[in-house]
C-alpha cells in the first residue's frame, strides 16, 4: 500500500505542477497583454513600469504558490478522509458478514431440529 501512496503522491504532484505551470503561464500572458496596451500610449517612466510588473508578477506567484499549497492540504485531507472510510466500511462489511453467518448457521440448526 505504500507504494500505492507514493505513486499517488508523485501523481498529484505531478498535477499540482502542471496546474501551477498552467497558471504561470495564464498570467504571464495577461500580463504581456497589459504591456502591449501600455506600449500602444505614450511612455510613462519605463522603469517604474518595469518595477510594478515585476512586483505584480511575484505577487500572482505567490498566489498561485498559496493557492496550490491549500490544494495539497486539502487532497491530503481527502486522502486521509478516504482511508478513514474504507476503514469503517470494511469493519462494516465484516461485522455483516459475521452477522450472516451467524443468522445462517442458526437458520440451518433450526431446519436440522425439525427435520
Amino acid at each position: 500500500m505504500d507504494r500505492d501512496s507514493h505513486s499517488e503522491d508523485t501523481l498529484s504532484a505531478m498535477v499540482l505542477e502542471n496546474v501551477k505551470n498552467k497558471l504561470i503561464d495564464a498570467f504571464r500572458m495577461t500580463g504581456e497583454s497589459r504591456g502591449d496596451h501600455q506600449d500602444s500610449g505614450p511612455p510613462v517612466r519605463p522603469v517604474s513600469i518595469g518595477r510594478s510588473y515585476q512586483a505584480n508578477e511575484e505577487l500572482r506567484r505567490a498566489q498561485i504558490d498559496g493557492a496550490i499549497t491549500w490544494l495539497r492540504s486539502e487532497l491530503l485531507e481527502m486522502r486521509s478522509q478516504d482511508l478513514q472510510l474504507a476503514q469503517t466500511l470494511l469493519g462494516l462489511n465484516t461485522e455483516i458478514q459475521r452477522l450472516r453467518r451467524e443468522s445462517f448457521g442458526g437458520v440451518e440448526a433450526e431446519g436440522d431440529d425439525q427435520q
